[in-house]
Formats: C-alpha cells, structure tokens, sequence
C-alpha cells in the first residue's frame, strides 16, 4: 500500500517531469499542442493532489503550505482557453508559441511554487 507521502511524492514528481517537458520543447509549428498537454497534465495533477491533500486528517505544515500553494495555482492560472483560441489562429507562429510557452513556465515559477515542489520532494 502506498503512504500519504508515497503518493504526495509520486504525484509531485510528475509535475516536474511535464514542467521539464515544457521547458525543452523546440518553438517550432505545431508545437502549442505538446506544450497544452503538459499544461493540461500539471493541472489535472494538482486538482487530484488537491482532493488527496483535502482527504488527509492531521495535516503536517509541509501539506498545508502544498495545498495552499497548489490552491493559488489553480486559482489563479489558467492557459486553456488562451490555448484553445490561440491553436486555430497562431499554431504555425513561433513568437506566440514561445510567449505562451514562457508564460506558463512563468506561472510555475510564482511564488517559487516549482521550487516548493522539488523542496518538498527532498522532505518527503
């Protein structure tokens, strides 16, 4: 059976990897679907460490500090209808491309959230 911070950790982890794989992708055409993808699985994993972390009884101050950071991202960041309006008009235009791109690394890296990430996964 996996642990709370088994899971918290797993979960975590594949953040990082999909954060990773937006900062390595190539502006080129084509490319805004990969980058929503990523976006999409860093959003989908939250929500689902979001109801986890809601779950827990007896939350240590390492998860509460998680879930309110993870609560301010999805709060406050959401690229899906910028991509979904973008994709038809602008897939094939690098500039716009790498702009989304750098926004969406951007807003991982507020508040430090992707450093939190990876200081958490050393703690757990």
């Amino acid at each position: 059976m996996v642990t709370k911070d088994e899971y918290v950790k797993g979960i975590l982890e594949q953040i990082l990897v999909a954060n990773s794989a937006i900062s390595s992708i190539k502006d080129k055409p084509g490319t805004l679907d990969l980058v929503k993808k990523e976006w999409l699985k860093i959003h989908g994993l939250l929500l689902a460490l979001l109801n986890k972390l809601e779950s827990f009884e007896n939350k240590s101050d390492l998860f509460l500090d998680l879930q309110s950071s993870s609560e301010y991202y999805v709060q406050n960041y959401d690229f899906q209808r910028e991509i979904n309006t973008m994709s038809p008009l602008y897939s094939d235009d690098v500039d716009r491309l790498k702009n989304i791109r750098m926004k969406v690394l951007e807003s991982l890296q507020d508040k430090h959230f992707i450093d939190k990430i990876e200081s958490i996964i050393t703690k757990l």
